[in-house]
Formats: C-alpha cells, sequence, structure tokens
C-alpha cells in the first residue's frame, strides 16, 4: 500500500487519514499539502481503491471544483470601473445558501438519462431533486464559494475565475447515497452522523454502487453547466471574450489506471495532475491563484496524479469569525476582526464584494508554501493576482462546503 503525505498537518488531520487508509480496499492514499481536518475524509485527501467508491469520501459538495478563463482584454481597460463592474457581478449572478436563479436556465443536461437513476428511488425523489436542479442551475453557494477577477501580471491579461459545484442538488444526492447505504431510506434525516465517522464505502459492481457513480457523474455534468453559465455571465458584463480555459473538479471519484490495473480515486479537495493536464489552484482573497500543469516525474505518479486545490485552512470558521446566532445572523467572539480583514483586504489590493471574517486571509495557508511541497509533481504556469472578489454575504453559513 503506497502512502505520500506532502508538507505538515495537525494530528487530528492525519489520524483521519490514517483510519481512511485502512478502511476498505485500499491501494495507496495522498495527503496534500492544504490538508486539513474534514468530514470522513480530510480535505486535501485523496483516496485509492479497488472496486469500492466512497460517497463520504466525495462529500457533500459533489464534484465542487474551478473554472478559470483569460479573456481578451487587459485589465486596464476595466481598471477604473472595476467598483461599477463589481457591483453588476454581485447583482446579477446569484450567491447564497439555498438560492435560486433569477431566470431559469435551460439546459440539455435536464435530458439525460441519468436522472432515471432518482427514478429507481422514487418519483418524488426524482421530481423534487430535478426541480431544485432547474432552479439552481447557475447560482454560487457560500462559504468559499466565489467569482473572481484576476490579474496576470507579467501580461496585464484580465482573467475571470469561479469555485463552486453542484450546490443542492449535490448535497442532497450525497445525503441519500449516504442514507441508502447505511440502511436508511433515501431522505431520512441522518442519525447524529460525526466528523470521526469511517468512510462509507459502496461496492462499485452492485446495483447500489453503479446508481451512485451515475448520480454523482450528473451531478459533475450539473457543476461543469453551473460554472460555465456563469463565466458566461461575467464575460457578457466585461464584453469580453474567453481565449483559453481551465475546469476541473475537486471533489469527487475518478476511474483511473494505477499499478496496472483500474482503480477509483476519490479526491476530496484535491486537484487531478496528470502529466500535461492543466488545473487552476485559488488561494485566499489576498494571495495569488495559479494554472498549474502535471509533471510527468515519479514523484507525480506515486502522488496518483494529485495535487493541492487550494491554500487550506488552518482556523475554522467559527474560530475566526465567531459563534453564529441565527436569530440576528449575527456571528460574536470571532478572532478575526471585521477591520482586520478589510485592511488586510485592501493592502492587497482587492475590491470585496460580500465574504466574511471566516474566508478572510488569515484563515488559510500562504498558496506559495502548499505550491513548494509539490513542486516535483506540477508546473506553474500563470500566477494570477486577485483584483475583484465575489461571495456571498458575510454571514450566512454554507452546507455545501468542500
Amino acid at each position: 500500500m503506497k502512502t505520500v503525505i506532502f508538507g505538515d498537518h495537525e494530528e487530528n488531520t492525519l489520524r483521519q487519514f490514517r483510519n481512511c487508509m485502512e478502511t476498505g480496499n485500499v491501494i495507496g492514499g495522498v495527503l496534500c499539502a492544504d490538508g486539513h481536518y474534514g468530514y470522513s475524509q480530510p480535505v486535501g485527501g485523496v483516496i485509492v481503491y479497488d472496486g469500492q467508491i466512497s460517497p463520504s469520501g466525495v462529500g457533500y459538495d459533489i464534484a465542487c471544483g474551478n473554472k478559470a478563463v483569460r479573456t481578451n482584454i487587459k485589465y486596464e481597460a476595466i481598471k477604473n470601473i472595476l467598483p461599477s463592474v463589481m457591483d453588476e457581478i454581485s447583482g446579477k449572478i446569484t450567491f447564497g445558501i439555498g438560492r435560486k436563479n433569477k431566470k431559469r436556465v435551460d439546459h440539455e443536461l435536464f435530458d439525460d438519462p441519468d436522472w432515471n437513476v432518482f427514478s429507481q428511488i422514487g418519483k418524488q425523489e426524482h421530481d423534487t431533486l430535478k426541480k431544485l436542479a432547474i432552479d439552481q442551475l447557475g447560482t454560487v453557494g457560500s462559504g468559499n464559494h466565489y467569482v473572481d477577477l484576476l490579474v496576470e501580471e507579467q501580461t496585464g491579461d484580465l482573467w475571470i475565475a469561479n469555485h463552486f459545484g453542484s450546490r443542492g442538488f449535490g448535497h442532497k444526492t450525497a445525503s441519500g447515497f449516504l442514507n441508502l447505504a447505511n440502511n436508511r431510506a433515501f431522505s431520512d434525516r441522518a442519525p447524529g452522523e460525526t466528523m470521526e465517522q469511517a468512510p462509507t464505502l459502496i461496492d462499485l459492481d452492485n446495483e447500489l454502487g453503479d446508481m451512485y457513480y451515475r448520480a454523482m457523474t450528473l451531478a459533475g455534468k450539473y457543476a461543469y453547466a453551473g460554472r460555465d453559465y456563469v463565466i458566461e455571465q461575467v464575460l457578457h458584463i466585461l464584453r469580453a471574450k474567453a481565449l483559453f480555459e481551465v475546469h476541473n473538479h475537486h471533489n469527487y471519484a475518478w476511474k483511473e489506471m494505477h499499478q496496472g490495473k483500474e482503480t477509483i480515486v476519490v479526491r476530496k479537495g484535491a486537484t487531478p495532475s496528470a502529466p500535461g493536464q492543466l488545473g487552476f489552484i485559488g488561494g485566499s482573497m489576498g494571495d495569488i491563484s495559479v494554472i498549474v500543469q502535471g509533471k510527468g516525474h515519479e514523484d507525480n505518479e506515486h502522488a496518483f496524479y494529485s495535487t493541492v486545490h487550494g491554500a487550506g485552512r488552518i482556523m475554522s470558521r467559527t474560530q475566526a469569525a465567531g459563534k453564529m446566532n441565527w436569530k440576528k445572523r449575527t456571528r460574536s467572539g470571532g478572532a478575526i476582526s471585521q477591520k482586520q480583514m478589510d485592511d488586510a483586504v485592501k493592502e492587497f489590493g482587492v475590491m470585496l464584494r460580500g465574504g466574511g471574517t471566516d474566508e478572510s486571509p488569515f484563515v488559510y495557508r500562504k498558496l506559495e508554501t502548499v505550491l513548494d511541497a509539490h513542486k516535483d509533481t506540477i508546473d506553474i504556469l500563470h500566477v494570477l493576482k486577485p483584483v475583484g472578489v465575489c461571495m456571498a454575504g458575510a454571514n450566512e453559513l454554507d452546507p455545501y462546503k468542500d
């Protein structure tokens, strides 16, 4: 069994990773340098299975990922109108928990035959999930989900990037299959599952495994469609075109050949990095983001062609922002003040719309540090600096975060 650990980690993250490695038909695993404590499997964790798939490893935000495009305009062309551009982005694109799109988005994926998976479960489940998916396509969640404008300082090129996944549809799909795998009804409320829970595993060659794989694939198509739509909206606002794009999931399970056999690679907060494969890796709102390419290096092979998906949290949301008062929609007792965050973002030269102190630069590692730990597995092609960041409002929590 091959195990690779990049960077330094807290003991609870390492313990969780070891627990995953000891559960099921595991071939190997990787803990990336941005790793941190997660539900069942650490974020930044990669577990490779023989014939099994883990819906708890893929997580509740199935197919969370990024899309980034280089536009045909320079940052200088919008620099003086950036405030109004950011206002338009925050006004036209819907952010937040459970939000519906302001205008229905028609898409061919709603005719995909894999919707029949939910019909096998029940008509009500099918109709409820499909309506939710239709209502939310093209919306962005809360938590760490965003739309960014970035500049490549070396060239002056303006880039657009986003980060989100399959929204409420993915969350309810994950919850439902975790229920079925544990002999509960699809729509049951899970009975007090904990972060320390062992991975839930399903054999891929049985009916439930096939159904989950098809449902996950559909959620992946849905996430791609949503990120495509949001990028197109921002391009329209900028009156720009995309010249180059990078698009990838980082919460997903892939069928891949490793050690001479087909395996299931469950990446939870980890970017695929096969030789020549492109990926977008975002830092915090006060840090760089990068476009990377996987290397043909044995260290990359040993890492099951996986790399970081971001900088990695070093402070929990509650630590940073304090305890949430749901009646008042406010937080108190956090380690990071609004002024600290505002000053840091302003100093870095970012125009912020939305966001809270739980997403401030202070709660993340520096991206350069985690990238350096993976330097033999990836090449950095483009370094991007955020100039505009748009997120949901400061007092929203997101059950669909990665």
